[in-house]
């Protein structure tokens, strides 16, 4: 019996791996395909007026992302902080999928950002569990963008899942514009991220 269960177990872990290597390919397939469309430089000239950027980074690639805004459209920033600061494990996995589901976000630190005198208002975040990370939920709950126009942004993995329906029905009095996901790649993609920047923000 014990050996059948272990063998059985070796199968579901083996299965499971070649999974994750064939998702993994997936992607990788995908990215490249999608920012082979950018690797020709691009000159920024769009003008979207005095620009705030409003962003919770975990890991660092919506920071990333962020500070490209911050610096092609000499832009204010404003970092979503959360109290708490949240450490990488099966227990914060766990944790999130419970803030979601009972709609109880992680509070913040820090004053709100005062958006007026402000043109154009850039807030972005991570995808978790295929939805905004949800200090951003929290960000959202308190914010009111006194009718500007607000362009949202994401980081994920792949998928961007409901991000975009999520930060539309959270985000009060706002004139939601053009919406950009971004997946996590690796540095050999730099150019072509930044110059997929540049061509999102022209065509605002």
């Amino acid at each position: 019996m014990l050996k059948k269960i272990l063998i059985t177990l070796l199968i579901l872990a083996i299965i499971g791996i070649v999974c994750a290597v064939v998702h993994n390919l997936k992607v990788a397939h995908k990215n490249k395909k999608e920012l082979g469309a950018f690797t020709q430089g691009q000159s920024y000239t769009a003008n979207l007026g005095k620009v705030l950027v409003i962003y919770y980074s975990w890991t660092g690639h919506t920071q990333d992302i962020a500070q490209q805004i911050v610096a092609l459209t000499h832009g204010d920033e404003y970092r979503i902080q959360t109290q708490e600061k949240f450490k990488s494990s099966p227990a914060f996995y766990a944790r999130i999928k419970k803030e979601l589901n009972s709609k109880i976000y992680p509070p913040l630190t820090g004053t709100m950002p005062d958006v007026n005198g402000y043109d154009t208002i850039f807030v972005g975040g991570p995808v978790w569990w295929y939805t905004m990370a949800t200090p951003l939920y929290s960000f959202l709950g308190q914010m009111d963008f006194k009718g500007k126009k607000v362009i949202p942004f994401s980081t994920q993995g792949s998928n961007p899942g409901t991000f975009l329906a999520d930060f539309t029905s959270q985000t009060q009095n706002a004139q939601v514009g053009t919406y950009a996901n971004f997946n996590n790649v690796g540095k050999q993609y730099n150019t072509a991220v930044h110059n997929k920047i540049i061509h999102w923000l022209n065509n605002l």
